[in-house]
């Protein structure tokens, strides 16, 4: 009896802490396991969500050479890269998205014929309606000498025997300095309207930039050396939806020892997805949700409450979820290679709670 005594004693005084400590410790892993869990499945989520968002099955196949070649060396682009701002923090800001469009050859009109001609397959976000602004960009070549440089900028149409016959839709007068190259842009904003509206008409366009002496300075195709510098347009298309401001939200780091429904921070890097068609933001800050949703956050749920505190990792209550969600502004290629500006909704995790 004495001997029964003395191991119940000991048990309970030199073995309960050593069982405590293994099952804080135990809770404490099986809190990070889950919170890993969270991550990876936020991580995935920002990934189908992108593609399924540009209504991609597969990203696009452009790699880093490709874009270094395919991206125009232009103001508007230099502009976007240089003072790019992921997040867009204030609501009143103009809610606009700006699509480039890169020139490509028609197949639909004689080649030997028109060798300044540029064809623009065009975005079916781009309405007469929502257009903002147009610009056409050309590159000019050095002049020799100091010369006035006519642009000229003419539709083009089908012909009779295959020929085509051009309309000169716009023209601008240039005084260019001698041995300086130049970007000069010009507004294309009633022609590119009269094209959605016709679309059928749509047979490219001529560009010639002619210097006193006759000779073209337009750069319309991409010969050795002028990689970057083939003609595009940029349009500017109002966008209607406007985003609330982030509201305070519980915000814990990878070190806290918190299990309530918390946000975590997350970097996500589309260099190691793999996606160099990603002009930029290369990187942001998405968040996630992760934590237990304790009783006094479920008092409106009572039946499921029992059910959690029975099985508190199961899906069949209210769980640590996204409440609030903002946007960032994303600069990136399209299937078509063409350069696009615009909002990606919900990839910021602003605030979590249980729902």
């Amino acid at each position: 009896m004495l001997l029964v005594l003395l191991l119940t004693a000991l048990l309970s005084a030199g073995l309960s802490p050593d069982v405590n400590r293994t099952a804080d410790s135990g809770e404490q892993c099986s809190a990070c396991d889950y919170r890993e869990r969270s991550k990876q499945m936020r991580l995935h989520s920002i990934r189908t969500q992108i593609l399924s968002i540009l209504r991609l099955e597969q990203a696009p196949n452009i790699s880093r050479d490709m874009i270094r070649q395919m991206l125009p060396k232009a103001p508007p682009v230099m502009q976007l890269l240089d003072q790019y701002d992921p997040r867009v923090e204030d609501e009143e800001q103009a809610t606009t998205e700006t699509i480039i469009t890169m020139a490509t050859k028609p197949d639909s009109v004689a080649r030997d014929e028109l060798s300044s001609c540029c064809l623009f397959s065009l975005s079916p976000k781009i309405q007469p309606k929502n257009i903002q602004s147009a610009q056409l960009w050309v590159h000019l070549r050095p002049a020799h000498m100091v010369s006035t440089v006519f642009l000229q900028v003419s539709r083009l149409r089908p012909g009779k025997d295959g020929n085509s016959t051009r309309v000169r839709v716009r023209s601008l007068r240039i005084d260019a300095d001698a041995g300086a190259s130049s970007w000069q842009s010009i507004d294309i904003k009633s022609v590119l309207q009269a094209w959605l509206r016709q679309l059928e008409t749509n047979y490219g366009i001529e560009i010639n930039a002619f210097d006193s002496r006759g000779a073209d300075l337009a750069v319309t195709s991409a010969e050795p050396g002028e990689e970057g510098l083939q003609p595009f347009i940029e349009v500017k298309i109002l966008d209607s939806s406007k985003r609330s401001r982030r509201d305070s939200a519980l915000n814990c780091d990878e070190e806290s020892a918190e299990t309530r429904c918390c946000r975590y921070p997350l970097n996500v890097d589309f260099e190691e997805f793999g996606w160099d068609w990603i002009i930029a933001p290369k990187r942001y800050r998405a968040n996630y949700c992760s934590g237990e949703c304790e009783s006094m956050h479920l008092q409106q749920y009572p039946h499921a409450h029992l059910v959690n505190k029975a099985n508190p990792r199961g899906s069949a209550g209210p769980c640590c979820t996204p409440t609030k969600m903002s946007p960032i502004n994303m600069l990136y290629f399209n299937r078509k290679e063409q350069i696009i500006y615009g909002k990606i909704p919900s990839m910021v995790v602003d605030q979590c709670g249980c729902s």
